[in-house]
């Protein structure tokens, strides 16, 4: 694993609208298992008992999530989703779908993954999806300041984005002093 020398943690967006979609998609999975085991002809089956697992791990799930952003936390409806995706392949079989449920469970994680900024002797690494990484001979500058994280390349391209804790002005100094050296080496 590479150890860089400055490791920068950028603000995180709110995910209302992406919560908010995860949990409508996992009420409407509840709504249809639901509607399939009360209304299924059998008096009790294995199908039907799954079903209710599968409804179970949900609503489970969804109060850890409720109970976790009440606590500042950031939710991950990963797992819920993912009794949902089971439960829709269940009653859809061969159908988009379960795979449009299958697609929110990998998109859910890096959708909410941490930006990061990573900088070492070699260059800069931008953390995101796909990840982007500029050699010190292709910045121009790179400058933090008052909370904001500048970086200015050579092509004209401006990168400002805002960290997520505040950091001290001898933070901001060392890490301006250690970027200074990087570009005039």
């Amino acid at each position: 694993m590479k150890t860089y020398d400055y490791i920068i943690e950028l603000e995180r967006p709110d995910y209302t609208l992406v919560d908010m979609i995860s949990r409508l998609m996992l009420m409407i999975a509840i709504a249809m298992m639901g509607y399939t085991v009360i209304w299924t002809h059998n008096f009790f089956s294995w199908y039907q008992a799954v079903l209710l697992l599968l409804i179970a791990g949900i609503i489970f799930w969804v109060i850890r999530c409720y109970r976790l952003e009440k606590k500042g936390g950031i939710p991950m409806y990963r797992t819920g989703l993912g009794f949902a995706t089971i439960g829709m392949g269940m009653l859809l079989a061969f159908h988009w779908i379960p795979f449009l449920y299958f697609l929110a469970v990998v998109a859910e994680k890096q959708v909410k993954f941490p930006k990061e900024v990573a900088f070492d002797k070699t260059g800069i690494l931008i953390n995101s999806l796909p990840k982007k990484t500029f050699p010190w001979v292709q910045v121009q500058n790179v400058v933090l300041k008052d909370g904001i994280l500048t970086i200015d390349l050579k092509n004209n391209q401006l990168i400002q984005k805002a960290i997520a804790s505040g950091s001290s002005a001898a933070e901001e100094q060392d890490f301006n002093e250690f970027c200074r050296s990087m570009l005039t080496a």
